[in-house]
């Protein structure tokens, strides 16, 4: 079939505006609807990428104006009173949003995201595809994971084309081979500060890790399309990831581990998501939300992975992948702590989670940790807590390992599968009945069970540090007073951010926006909360003296001892079989 053909011009970058020229072949129609999709595959959100979209017209193969008429808030129909064997669409885009799931264009380089940028009809969603960019004179090149270039690429079908991001400009390109299958990193922006040989080699090595488990790798050749622009996160692609950073990422070993976990994750969605997927995530309907109970799935099990790859990497060392770096992040211990600490995990359930993300997890509010958990965080920790358990049923014969092999071979591709199916294949691989721990793990909001795990692998959590001498007389069992609400500084304000359900802050009667004037019978700062604050135990009163809604106002508050931290570490009477499991767990895997 010919191919629906997208020209990309972008004639003043500075201006941040890409303009895009469409050729439909009509084939005889005398009207034809078309539209730009709402969302992206891999972020459950509503993004209404139409509001970029300007100055759509319409002509024949013969350059002669067609009606247009807008339908529906990102779709149009196109009609003439002859037959058509042809339609032009010429639109422009707004491209300054700074994320890796919009589009963006600068004197420096561009990212086109495909639900974000290209208008398609329904009927012609099977069509090849054909897309051109047309650079700037200083440009070196454009990259995708779509086969073809330098500058024209192809998609065999309209989903192709949403899955391969196009980045262009004058980045940094690095390359190596994994089973002779070339993988590049597209680093744009900045590089003085980041050592990118030896980025390049953990990344090999963390691709080299998912290969191993998974035991083949599923594409011709993959790209790591690295911004160093400030913007954080990632989105996975069929054969590619936009990942976002900053130019001091590798000055420090928590914020590149950090960075390593995200590359981690995102690949390893490759085979989980890409390939393997629930199966309400397939075919796509790009104009409206797409309902699953099982991003806890698609995602949670990805968090886990994402760490426990850099882990047996050998990126982290064994107490980091458990216990993290200075701030608890990428760690077991870390999601724990971040579930444990919200109160939302005894309201919302995992399933629940998974199917209001549209609503929920990409729109949070002041009150989101009151009321809902986070299917990563939560999703991370079930798939620690059923690894243990497949692992303590079959005396470490079997593991989650196996169980994702087990789907993938199963249910991979345009099937997709069920939470039955998920739940069934489990119980298989593991040979242990799973229907009551799915029921409460996934569909209810009881508290987690740690005991097995903890046991299986020689673990416990790391015992509060006792009270020093000079902190004995004072109540509580910490030795730092804590508010139950964090707060932001905000044009000097010292602003209250979020107040937690049940906590001092919540009892006193504080809210959201509350400006922090004084503790006691003296004034702030913005800056001296925090060592204000570390001048009072647990147990102690005071009062808060706020502003709210221009109103002067004080609060009696009773400060408690901090939550928990849930720290994990190795049990010191661990014996040689669960350091034996343990090590079995973080070390290394054995390619399949």
């Amino acid at each position: 079939m010919p191919p629906i053909r997208y020209l990309i011009r972008i004639p003043a970058p500075q201006s941040h505006y890409a303009e895009l020229e469409v050729r439909i072949p009509c084939e005889g129609m005398l009207a034809m609807e078309v539209f730009l999709p709402v969302w992206t595959p891999g972020s459950y959100l509503v993004r209404e990428y139409a509001r970029n979209l300007e100055s759509l017209r319409a002509t024949d193969g013969g350059l002669r104006p067609l009606a247009v008429v807008k339908v529906r808030k990102n779709r149009w129909r196109i009609s003439s009173t002859d037959p058509l064997d042809e339609i032009i669409l010429s639109y422009k885009l707004y491209c300054h949003e700074l994320s890796v799931r919009t589009n963006y264009v600068d004197e420096h380089h561009a990212l086109f995201i495909g639900a974000a940028t290209f208008v398609t009809s329904d009927g012609l969603l099977d069509r090849p595809h054909e897309v051109t960019v047309d650079l700037p004179a200083t440009w070196q090149g454009v990259w995708s994971g779509l086969p073809g270039g330098p500058h024209t690429f192809c998609a065999p079908d309209y989903d192709t084309l949403v899955d391969c991001p196009l980045v262009a400009g004058s980045p940094s390109i690095e390359q190596f081979a994994v089973d002779g299958k070339p993988h590049f990193v597209v680093t744009v922006g900045d590089v003085s500060l980041w050592d990118l040989p030896r980025a390049v080699g953990d990344v090999e090595k963390i691709v080299r890790q998912h290969r191993g488990m998974w035991g083949s790798l599923p594409y011709e050749n993959y790209f790591f399309f690295n911004l160093l622009t400030g913007v954080k996160g990632g989105l996975e692609h069929c054969n590619s990831m936009v990942i976002g950073a900053d130019r001091f990422t590798m000055r420090t070993r928590s914020s590149y581990s950090d960075w390593l976990d995200l590359v981690s994750h995102e690949f390893f969605h490759v085979w989980n998501v890409k390939r393997l997927r629930p199966r309400e995530l397939g075919p796509f309907d790009y104009e409206n939300e797409v309902y699953t109970r099982n991003l806890w799935i698609a995602e949670g099990l990805t968090e886990y992975y994402g760490l426990l790859a850099v882990r047996r990497a050998g990126l982290t060392t064994v107490e980091e992948f458990l216990a993290g770096h200075e701030d608890g992040k990428g760690s077991i211990s870390g999601l724990i702590g971040r579930l444990q600490s919200t109160p939302g995990r005894l309201e919302q359930s995992l399933s629940a989670a998974s199917f209001d993300a549209w609503i929920k997890l990409y729109r949070p509010d002041e009150n989101s940790g009151n009321s809902t958990i986070s299917y990563y965080v939560k999703g991370a920790v079930a798939a620690w807590l059923l690894d243990a358990r497949i692992r303590a049923a079959t005396e470490d014969l079997r593991s989650l390992d196996d169980l994702m092999r087990f789907c993938f071979q199963r249910f991979s591709g345009s099937r997709g599968f069920t939470s039955e199916e998920f739940y069934a294949a489990a119980q298989e691989v593991g040979n242990v009945k799973l229907d009551e721990w799915f029921a409460h793990a996934v569909d209810s909001t009881g508290e987690f069970d740690y005991a097995e795990a903890l046991a299986w692998f020689g673990l416990r959590f790391k015992p509060s540090a006792p009270l020093k001498q000079d902190e004995s007389c004072q109540t509580g069992s910490g030795s730092r007073a804590w508010p139950g609400f964090s707060t932001r500084s905000e044009g000097g304000r010292l602003l209250v951010n979020h107040v937690l359900r049940n906590s001092p802050g919540c009892e006193a009667g504080v809210s959201p926006g509350d400006e922090i004037l004084g503790i006691g019978d003296y004034r702030v700062l913005a800056t001296e909360w925090d060592q204000r604050l570390a001048s009072y135990r647990p147990g102690e009163k005071a009062v808060l003296f706020l502003a709210r809604n221009q109103h002067l106002i004080t609060l009696p508050i009773c400060f408690a001892a901090e939550p928990e931290k849930w720290v994990l570490e190795v049990d010191p009477s661990a014996n040689s079989d669960q350091r034996q499991r343990l090590k079995a767990w973080t070390n290394k895997y054995t390619s399949v």
